[in-house]
């Protein structure tokens, strides 16, 4: 996905010359997660988290940028190892050595409260970066911007010391800095969510689209949510990286960082920000018609033949089923599981009704078969269609009782 905006720009940048700045733009890494619901697969997936965050230090070096973004949350909690600290700062440490500027500030997980793991380890200097050099920047609450010199750019990060911040880190707006300063490029960060009135109210931290659009920014880089988004308010292109490495295994908009390029050329400035994909994870939605399933070991082999150590299967069973075909979800999960990342699924087909000639309504089977369909009818001609489904089970082991066979409950 690709944002292309372009505005007139203010009077006093006019008559600047042609300008260009590259950035890699990432958010929400949450490295050293614990992903307690993964089980034995939880360190293979921190590792994974680690292996996008180099993927898009790789990146950054290919692509010759300018600047290195990571808009809070680069670790999922202020209680690290060292060796997890020195792991990220060996990483930066390389955008350093090819000249890339990175600027972080904390997010609402690494929060920049007392306990921070920026104040328990001095990043930049692990990473060889000297306040001569300031290759490497994290931003606080005394320090809410840096000028980066040479790039023609500022950037700009309100730092809270709480998780909740007490007031909108767009409050006291760029748009002033902007103004007076020589920099070309205006650059924002902020950890937070776009307001959403009823759904985002509670969240710790909340800016407006109103205040992007006042904020006198160029581009304001995102974090806190792990799907890609992209928009722009009034004149301001802002954009969510998403997390470059799914944290839970339902983000199928994650895996992704944005290369953002910002250019002005004879007084038009445009900013266009592309997707690349450094996450291993992928998804995929599988239906199966029940009626094509001759059993379950057929229907696990069929899965199996799906194998991908990277993949999160989401499998669901639909249409009509026969009565002889007896599955258990659980035992499909638990055998299909090693073959993929996580395997799940759902059966949410139904038993058919009656097909052929019904019994005397005189018999047992003939009173229990029309009583039983005639309330699956009233059911689903009323949308109450988990109702309907449960009498269509009640029909299915009716029918095999009826008949003389044995069924499991």
């Amino acid at each position: 996905m690709a944002d292309s905006s372009v505005f007139q720009p203010t009077t006093t940048r006019r008559q600047r010359r042609t300008a260009l700045l590259r950035i890699i733009h990432t958010a929400d890494i949450h490295l050293g997660a614990r992903h307690d619901d993964l089980g034995e697969q939880a360190a293979a997936q921190r590792e994974r988290q680690f292996a996008a965050f180099k993927a898009a230090i790789d990146l950054a070096i290919e692509e010759k940028v300018d600047l290195f973004l990571i808009a809070g949350d680069l670790f999922d909690s202020n209680v690290q190892p060292r060796r997890s600290v020195e792991r990220v700062a060996a990483e930066l440490k390389r955008l350093a050595g090819s000249r890339i500027r990175t600027v972080i500030i904390p997010g609402t997980h690494d929060v920049f409260d007392r306990a921070s793991i920026y104040r328990t380890y001095d990043l930049p200097t692990m990473a060889g970066s000297t306040p001569v050099d300031g290759m490497i920047t994290v931003l606080d609450p005394d320090h809410a911007s840096v000028d980066l010199g040479t790039l023609q750019a500022v950037v700009h990060g309100e730092v809270f010391d709480t998780k909740r911040a007490p007031y909108s880190p767009l409050r006291d707006s760029p748009a002033a800095v902007a103004a007076s300063s020589a920099a070309i490029w205006h650059i924002g960060l902020v950890h937070g969510s776009l307001s959403i009135p009823g759904k985002t109210d509670r969240d710790e931290v909340v800016i407006t689209t109103d205040e992007i659009a006042a904020s006198g920014l160029d581009y304001l880089a995102l974090g806190h949510w792990h799907s890609a988004l992209t928009g722009k308010a009034g004149p301001v292109t802002y954009a969510y990286a998403g997390a470059p490495e799914a944290v839970a295994l339902d983000q199928d908009r994650a895996g992704k960082v944005l290369l953002v390029e910002l250019e002005e050329r004879t007084g038009l400035r445009t900013v266009r920000v592309e997707e690349r994909q450094v996450g291993r994870t992928r998804f995929d939605r599988l239906e199966v018609d029940a009626a094509t399933v001759a059993s379950q070991p057929a229907l696990v082999d069929v899965l199996v033949g799906r194998a991908d150590p990277d993949l999160v299967l989401d499998v669901r069973l639909v249409g009509v089923r026969r009565d002889d075909l007896d599955l258990d979800t659980d035992e499909i999960e638990a055998a299909v599981a090693p073959s993929f990342l996580k395997a799940r699924v759902r059966d949410v087909s139904v038993p058919a009704l009656t097909e052929g000639p019904l019994p005397s309504p005189d018999t047992i089977a003939g009173a229990f078969i029309r009583d039983l369909e005639a309330r699956i009818v009233d059911l689903e001609s009323s949308g109450a269609s988990a109702e309907a489904a449960e009498h269509r089970d009640a029909l299915r082991l009716g029918r095999l009782l009826l008949a003389g066979h044995e069924v499991s409950l």
